[in-house]
């Protein structure tokens, strides 16, 4: 949608940054991809580590990465400076304007914002991050993790049913018994239920959980699925994030895995983020080459 100045985004940014903390698989894959480029960014006096930390966390969360050139009167360019992608627009002739509400706006300079995105196949102003299949399954993850933290801190729920049909128990007595199971319980715990039922059958007094049966959500089940399809989506070796594994085989040899990811993940991450270069004409992006942590073994 395009409102006289700026074109709106695909997707919603907002809902992008919230999602980024919904899960830790989510959250911590992301940031490992940023560590790694960090790590291996090799600083330059226009560009420091810090701006291309952002820098390159924006394009990971968003999709889109954006620079600023900040030049002096002589038109010498000074430093290039992050713009939050969250809050940057793109409008028509590469115009781009900074948005944080809707009473603030500013228009960069006309040709000082360098404009990193992911392609999207429907369109050609903004990019989308790659990880948007595995969006639900992340928010899944989040409201799972909600939904049995509100049901251990809430305490409306019923931990047994003490079924009480003794005939030759009194009423005092009855009272005494569930001003007793009223004290054991503490603010949080599970509430417990009292039946009594005078002339009942055999077995007159019962403990009866129901905190089992009525609660019931998989949540181990729903966990471990929506991890795995959000690291599916970031293509990260879950030994990588510290995962413990359920099978006694385990994730395999963890240096082999982080140079088979260094290989397929972060090497073409890098190349992306060396097309600036060609915008600014200068090389201003480099990296450290990524030294193997298991050789080969040379054939004889």
């Amino acid at each position: 949608m395009f409102n006289g100045r700026w074109y709106e985004p695909p997707f919603p940014l907002e809902g992008l940054a919230g999602a980024f903390r919904a899960s830790p698989h989510h959250g911590s894959a992301i940031y490992l991809k940023r560590n790694l480029l960090a790590a291996s960014f090799i600083p330059h006096p226009l560009l420091s580590r810090e701006t291309f930390k952002a820098w390159a966390l924006d394009f990971l969360v968003f999709g889109n990465g954006y620079l600023e050139a900040r030049k002096a009167i002589t038109r010498r360019t000074l430093r290039f400076d992050h713009a939050l992608s969250k809050y940057t627009r793109r409008g028509k002739d590469n115009r781009y304007f900074y948005v944080p509400n809707w009473s603030e706006q500013h228009e960069f300079a006309a040709g000082s914002v360098f404009h990193l995105r992911e392609p999207d196949i429907n369109q050609e102003l903004y990019g989308l991050p790659e990880y948007l299949s595995a969006l639900q399954s992340a928010l899944l993850n989040e409201s799972a993790t909600m939904f049995r933290r509100r049901y251990y801190e809430n305490g409306s729920h019923a931990g047994f049913i003490m079924y009480l049909s003794e005939n030759t128990v009194t009423t005092t007595d009855v009272d005494k018994l569930r001003e007793q199971l009223r004290r054991s319980k503490g603010p949080g715990n599970f509430r417990n239920l009292f039946v009594h039922a005078p002339g009942g059958k055999s077995d007159g007094l019962k403990l009866i959980p129901v905190s089992e049966v009525a609660a019931k959500d998989d949540f181990s089940a729903i966990k471990n699925a929506s991890k795995e399809d959000v690291l599916a989506a970031h293509r990260v070796p879950p030994g990588l994030l510290g995962i413990i594994p359920n099978n006694t085989g385990g994730f395999g040899n963890a240096n082999q895995a982080l140079d088979v990811f260094m290989q397929n993940e972060i090497e073409p991450l890098q190349t992306l983020f060396q097309t600036f270069n060609d915008w600014v004409g200068d090389e201003l992006v480099s990296f450290k080459p990524y030294e193997p942590k298991t050789k080969s073994k040379s054939k004889s």
